[in-house]
């Protein structure tokens, strides 16, 4: 498995947009209404940032994201 940068690195912008807004304990449906797109879509950019071989939580995501040292998404 390649490791937490490497994964980090090969995300979108938006895709990275979406784990800082998931990461700050937004729902699906308001980060949706923040970037105005739908919420399947925020749902797709989830899934590729949580592959299920990966992330197998969001607080795991969390500490990934602290481990990485990313500033928090906007609310």
């Amino acid at each position: 498995m390649p490791s937490w940068e490497k994964r980090y690195e090969a995300l979108t912008a938006r895709e990275r947009e979406v784990m800082g807004l998931v990461v700050s304990g937004m729902l699906n449906k308001q980060i949706a209404f923040d970037l105005g797109t739908s919420e399947i879509t925020v749902k797709i950019h989830r899934g590729h940032v949580m592959p299920e071989d990966a992330a197998d939580s969001l607080a795991e995501l969390v500490r990934m994201a602290a481990k990485l040292e990313l500033p928090p998404g906007k609310k």
